[in-house]
């Protein structure tokens, strides 16, 4: 089972493998540059080879990174739109580097353009990108979003519509979010709304597409289109949510991580996932 969370990358991308593995990770995810700042401090070789060595040591596998807040794929702005561009090059090199599999990363907020030219936007951004490095292995994880604001990606439907304009269609997947997918209203609490929402997501997207699953719990109710997470049976969603996922055998590789509220002793992470852990049917 590949659980964790996310790790910060204060003092180097090699001291996140570090926490992680102090907390009994066995996968976590990462920023690969600040995530509040377009600024990018290029990675130094030593910090490379740490990473990797701590990797290969600690066997946390997959590492994964998500990408800079500030990234907006569906922006009308121009300056804001080629920053986007540039940064998320960036980003995808930076992850190519570290031998990250998966960058994860919001769609975008369209800004009051509408939802059709939102995607359309976002296609033709990851069709730029991706056409600039074919020979990389890294791939693009579209993150389900809460529908906060004026965001893209908070139906199914939406996913698919930017999959289908994508050409590369082998360096897309998906990183379900179990706090905004319940926020975007699909409800998930029940095993009948468990399974009818794996369902859906199966005819529209495609449960193969499923790469990586953030295990956030909500502190908004259903169809709040809030983003804000919470502790593990501690919101709106509850626990039993978790013990489907955790049980799902088609989810049993799929590395699944926590994003919710912590301090930097992270004891919140090794309560959570504790308790994510005693979930775990045992044959």
């Amino acid at each position: 089972m590949f659980i964790g969370a996310h790790m910060s990358i204060a003092g180097g991308v090699d001291k996140a493998v570090e926490r992680g593995s102090s907390i009994n990770c066995t996968t976590i995810q990462i920023f690969t540059k600040s995530n509040t700042q377009w600024r990018t401090t290029p990675l130094k070789k030593k910090e490379v080879e740490n990473f990797k060595k701590n990797v290969e040591i600690t066997k946390i596998s997959p590492v994964f990174g998500h990408n800079c807040y500030l990234i907006n794929l569906a922006s009308p702005d121009p300056e804001i739109y080629r920053k986007s561009i540039d940064t998320l090059l960036i980003e995808l090199e930076r992850s190519e580097i570290l031998g990250l599999p998966y960058l994860v990363m919001h769609p975008g907020s369209h800004m009051g353009a509408g939802e059709k030219a939102g995607i359309e936007r976002i296609a033709e951004s990851l069709n730029k990108i991706f056409e600039k490095i074919k020979g990389y292995n890294v791939r693009v994880l579209l993150e389900t979003t809460a529908g906060q604001g004026r965001s893209v990606g908070y139906r199914f439907e939406q996913l698919a519509e930017i999959m289908a304009l994508v050409e590369f269609k082998e360096k897309l997947g998906v990183c379900l979010d179990t706090c905004h997918i319940f926020a975007a209203g699909y409800d998930i609490r029940s095993k009948y709304g468990y399974e009818k929402t794996t369902a859906e997501f199966n005819s529209i997207v495609g449960i193969d597409k499923i790469k990586a699953i953030h295990l956030n719990d909500s502190k908004k109710e259903l169809g709040s289109k809030v983003d804000r997470h919470e502790h593990i049976g501690k919101g709106f969603i509850g626990l039993e949510t978790f013990r489907y996922i955790m049980n799902d055998e088609r989810f049993r590789l799929v590395p699944k991580v926590l994003e919710t509220p912590k301090g930097e002793d992270m004891k919140e992470d090794v309560m959570n996932l504790k308790v994510l852990r005693g979930l775990i049917k045992r044959s």
